[in-house]
């Protein structure tokens, strides 16, 4: 099998900062060693380091070094026309970014804390052929197809 591509949202990324323990860090961690691949849109850059900004600032370094260490691919973000085609796909506009991201990364997973609009609609997972789940999640899934 090759190497498990999985999609990290902002509050994803911020988890695996500020937790030392949590799933959303061992997903870091296993990027980090090569056993998994991560990928992240600038979106996510942008969005994460303004709410960190705002929320922990000690922890900017951090997620700097996080990400020179996990390596991940990094997407463009979706045109906002490519947005705009796409806001069938889910119920809150803000989120198409991340879904269009994830599925032009060609993804096996998209991790999210974003139970409200990703999770409790499993038609999102359905429309854009990805599977989405917790940070939890992925890590059963991957633990169990490795």
């Amino acid at each position: 099998m090759s190497k498990v591509k999985v999609f990290l949202d902002s509050s994803a990324v911020i988890a695996g900062i500020i937790s030392a323990t949590g799933a959303a860090r061992v997903l870091l961690v296993m990027s980090e060693t090569g056993q998994i691949e991560i990928f992240i849109s600038e979106h996510v850059i942008v969005e994460s380091e303004r709410s960190l900004a705002r929320k922990v600032p000690h922890a900017l370094p951090d997620f700097r070094q996080a990400l020179k260490d996990a390596q991940p691919k990094i997407i463009k973000n979706p045109t906002p026309k490519q947005i705009k085609d796409n806001l069938y796909l889910i119920a809150d506009p803000n989120d198409v970014p991340i879904l269009l991201a994830a599925m032009q990364a060609n993804v096996d997973y998209l991790a999210i804390h974003n139970r409200k609009h990703f999770l409790d609609d499993p038609k999102v997972a359905e429309r854009s052929g990805i599977k989405i789940g917790t940070l939890g999640d992925v890590l059963t899934w991957i633990r169990e197809n490795l």
